[in-house]
């Protein structure tokens, strides 16, 4: 079979599943058969033309798989492995990679912002019948015969992003958390915060099922933006401020919420992905004098990022199935987005399967 279907974009809400040639394997590549996928809040910036890609790509960017075709260079592994791949693909071997910084992978050279974020961003994606891997040796993480399809798809990017939220603010044993926004990637912030030991997590949205799906992953307060004023009731609770505050939005609303709800000496990590202007309040931010700090993460990848949280899901401490919602097949991925999108039927996560 020479050609496969595949969700390719076309233009500003413009996504058509069609036969396109199915890739074919060079050296240290590997070629995935895609037997689970998702859709990713960032899949819709790229459709709805808020974070542009050259029309005629396949998107997507969190696959499973199993291995038809290995490349020249490629050991460790056989024909029909399954394997969980990052969304972040680094190459293991360049500046970026080597300095521990994987997501800002240079492709062998030096550093790249977002440059380890390649599927669906400047290479085809995983809502495809089958995927092309770059530096496969680096990303291919096996899946154990335990362990299901859709209880690590999520951990390609939404959980690695939202752990990585609680990792970058740096959060210690006993801290008060807030976690602005409580989607699939503010409720893997909250599961983060949890297993790194804070002990006051505040989750904050304005969707109660999203809040009540926050306290079964671990959040002790739940905060309506709707019907309070968050920032005074955190203030209330923490006795003056958190210890971290995440943003899992990516507005400006929410990262000023974040800033005001830090106590003096407090961390702002960021999640979200922003556009337009985004402006810091002088007042906020103490006029510089607060010694607040903000970080900003992108998912790590690489197939040792993968294992850990592969491991965590083994162990029984995340439950990231409780996020899928929504089901799907490839060929009817245009009724997902449209769901997804809009956010009906108490949507968090999508499925797509071939």
């Amino acid at each position: 079979m020479k050609t496969m279907l595949a969700n390719v974009f076309h233009g500003i809400n413009d996504i058509r599943v069609e036969s396109v040639p199915k890739p074919t394997v060079g050296p240290g590549e590997a070629l995935l058969r895609i037997t689970a996928t998702t859709i990713c809040g960032t899949d819709l910036h790229i459709v709805r033309g808020e974070y542009p890609v050259k029309p005629g790509l396949i998107i997507g960017h969190e696959p499973v798989g199993v291995i038809e075709e290995l490349g020249a260079g490629v050991t460790g592994y056989n024909i029909g492995d399954r394997v969980l791949v990052g969304a972040i693909t680094p190459c293991g071997q360049c500046r970026a990679c080597l300095s521990g910084k994987p997501s800002q992978c240079g492709h062998g050279h030096g550093c790249q912002a977002m440059g380890g974020w390649r599927f669906g961003n400047t290479i085809n994606g995983a809502q495809a019948e089958y995927l092309l891997v770059p530096y496969a040796q680096a990303n291919l993480a096996k899946i154990p015969d335990e362990v299901t399809d859709e209880q690590v798809v999520l951990l390609a990017d939404i959980a690695s992003t939202g752990f990585g939220g609680a990792e970058s603010g740096n959060i210690q044993i006993g801290d008060a958390v807030v976690v602005f926004a409580q989607g699939p990637i503010g409720l893997c912030a909250t599961v983060g915060a949890k297993l790194m030991g804070a002990t006051m997590i505040i989750a904050v949205d304005g969707d109660e099922n999203r809040l009540k799906m926050s306290r079964k992953m671990g959040a002790d307060v739940t905060l309506n933006f709707r019907e309070c004023n968050v920032v005074e009731e955190v203030q209330k609770l923490t006795g003056g401020g958190v210890d971290v505050a995440i943003e899992a939005l990516g507005t400006q609303e929410t990262f000023e919420a974040c800033l005001r709800c830090l106590r003096p000496g407090g961390t702002l990590s960021s999640l979200g992905v922003y556009s337009g202007k985004l402006q810091i309040p002088y007042e906020a931010f103490a006029a510089g004098l607060g010694d607040h700090r903000i970080v900003t993460t992108l998912c790590p990848g690489g197939k040792e990022r993968m294992r850990r949280l592969i491991n965590v899901v083994q162990s029984g401490r995340f439950d990231p199935t409780m996020l899928v919602t929504h089901r799907f097949s490839l060929a009817d991925i245009k009724q997902g987005y449209e769901v997804f999108g809009s956010r009906a039927e108490s949507v968090l996560k999508v499925l797509i399967t071939p």
